[in-house]
């Protein structure tokens, strides 16, 4: 079962949070999701229990428990559908600060002009 972390304090390692559920059972995989740029943790992770009933134990007693000051939120992970994102905002064709603008619709956050404009004047 895969299981959802939420609320989680920045500075937990996954070594910590897969401790937390080893108590329960085995833990397949221990995954902190981090910031692609920074690297800094994102608050939220997963974790892989092959066993069910160990994974339901788990969730019924770490759901709502402090970790470092922080009450952690624990569920079972809902399967994404296929290409659905559960991001906020959208892609290129909302401009943004692309300071390119290459290729959206909008021109661009920063350079408004739309890059390769002509004035026909």
């Amino acid at each position: 079962m895969n299981i959802f972390i939420g609320s989680l304090p920045f500075r937990v390692k996954e070594e910590e949070l897969k401790g937390f559920f080893e108590e329960y059972g085995e833990v397949a995989s221990c995954r902190i999701i981090t910031d692609k740029f920074s690297g800094r943790s994102k608050g939220y992770g997963f974790i892989e229990m092959p066993n069910d009933d160990q994974a339901l134990k788990a969730i019924e007693e770490l759901n709502g428990s402090e970790v470092d000051g922080r009450t952690i939120v624990v569920n079972k992970a809902e399967e994404r559908k296929e290409g659905e994102r559960r991001t906020g905002g959208g892609g290129n064709f909302r401009g943004g600060n692309n300071r390119g603008s290459g290729g959206n619709s909008r021109g661009g956050g920063y350079n408004r002009g739309g890059g390769d404009r002509r004035r026909d004047d």
